[in-house]
């Protein structure tokens, strides 16, 4: 029944029509208006007091990068990031989070090798012997991963297997929602756990934060600001090309010299757009012999900015294309193509980094995992999944975490043997040097406990 006025059961609906029918119909109609422009009003509040809240937040491309007869509002707006917003000790590295759309059949990445379990109910998604790349603790590798062999043999490559939490289902939506949150909306306030990371990161650029592609992803959404573009040359002021360069000289005349914190958030802005323009000028090629293709195109956004001094400190890049319920394949078909496209871009990337690979740090993660067994030509949703670690400082093996076997599923799922936010801060813990207190803060209402990784 409508809360509203008029309805078909209220006393005076005869005066809306000679015809009974006629006049409930009426008073339906009038009622669905009601009920429409009250929504709309609600929507509009929410819009209003979301846009109140991102005004006290660092320059994301919402506000600068929306036309040039805005940009003086947008940047009084504190739009960029102020130094005198940081929290702790500048800590030093780059850590990108590769986020795989669809549910990664974990499985088909590593697995336990002559596993009877696997042999039994995924008789054809093993990955085979001859092909396949020895992995520590008995497991195997798919032979997709050829290109980061080397990396591998360094001990700079490693897998942690049976990654999930309890929070997770298996709906796309909640799953990565989560994943990039850290946590649950209501336990994390729609913050991403990337942006939480930046509180203990210290002073940074407009660039600290970083991610590549046409929207923001949840894991950066939050206090600290960050930047999501397409390409490098794409972070510009929009407008008309023969007003830019004057624009951007009145805003920084306009915020010189007015003794006020917005005046140095202006200026970490203007010195960040300067600095796109100018590799966005310069070009860009990778070192002799690398080649970026598919994905990678995403991964040479970060070799740009990271060797042109950006000082990117966390970085998103997300690859769709995981959900794979049939035609999937470990032998060459599609989810092993899919993975040598993901390991080429990011031996690619390490390649072109060449030693500024040392203080980096990449990590591959999906919302969820796939089930044990096949359901024919492909796999369906399940937990468990795998986490990928590529990086510059050593690590501990490259097979991480713990392992205790197939022998008791979890529902037909690999069962949690790591869970995946204790995975996360490891990542960034190894990464930035952080402590545990450190890493309890970016993931609410769970207490971080260590998982080693690094050397």
């Amino acid at each position: 029944m409508s809360t509203f006025p008029i309805h078909p059961d209220c006393p005076d609906l005869a005066r809306l029509a000679d015809n009974p029918v006629d006049a409930v119909l009426r008073a339906e109609a009038a009622a669905v208006t009601a009920e429409d422009t009250a929504e709309r009003d609600r929507l509009q509040d929410l819009n209003e007091l979301e846009e109140a809240q991102q005004d006290g937040r660092g320059v994301t491309r919402r506000r600068f990068v929306t036309g040039a007869a805005a940009t003086a509002t947008a940047l009084a707006t504190t739009q960029f990031i102020s130094t005198r917003a940081s929290f702790a000790a500048t800590k030093t590295g780059t850590l990108i989070h590769v986020f795989l759309y669809g549910g990664l059949d974990g499985l088909a990445m590593i697995a336990p090798a002559d596993d009877p379990v696997l042999a039994k109910v995924r008789p054809d998604q093993l990955i085979p012997e001859n092909g396949g790349i020895a992995l520590q603790r008995g497991f195997r590798l798919s032979g997709s991963f050829a290109p980061l062999k080397k990396y591998l043999d360094a001990g700079q490559l490693g897998f942690v297997p049976a990654v999930t939490d309890p929070r997770l289902s298996l709906s796309h939506f909640q799953a990565a929602d989560a994943c990039n949150l850290g946590g649950l909306p209501g336990e994390t306030g729609g913050r991403g756990w990337l942006d939480s990371l930046v509180d203990a990161l210290g002073p940074g650029t407009a660039f600290r934060s970083v991610g590549i592609g046409s929207t923001l992803p949840r894991s950066l959404v939050g206090n600290n600001g960050a930047i999501a573009l397409n390409s490098v040359g794409s972070f510009n002021l929009n407008g008309d090309q023969r007003f830019k360069d004057a624009t951007a000289k009145a805003i920084k005349t306009l915020f010189t010299g007015i003794n006020h914190p917005v005046q140095e958030s202006v200026q970490e802005g203007l010195a960040a757009l300067t600095l796109a323009q100018k590799l966005a000028a310069d070009g860009y090629e990778p070192r002799a012999g690398v080649e970026y293709q598919g994905i990678g195109n995403a991964f040479r956004q970060l070799a740009q900015l990271i060797k042109g001094g950006a000082n990117v400190r966390v970085a998103t890049i997300g690859m769709g294309g995981w959900d794979t319920h049939e035609n999937q394949g470990t032998q060459g078909g599609y989810v092993f193509n899919h993975m040598g496209e993901l390991a080429g871009a990011m031996a690619a990337f390490f390649d072109d980094l060449g030693p500024a690979a040392a203080d980096v740090t990449v990590m591959v993660s999906s919302e969820f995992g796939r089930r044990v067994s096949q359901n024919g030509s492909g796999t369906d949703h399940g937990h468990g999944g795998v986490i990928c670690v590529l990086s510059g400082k050593k690590l501990s093996g490259n097979l991480l975490g713990r392992w205790d076997g197939l022998e008791k599923l979890d529902g037909g799922n690999v069962p949690e043997y790591n869970n995946m936010f204790n995975v996360y801060g490891a990542v960034a813990q190894g990464r930035f040097g952080l402590t545990n207190a450190e890493v309890d803060k970016i993931f609410p209402r769970q207490k971080y406990a260590p998982v080693k990784l690094f050397a």
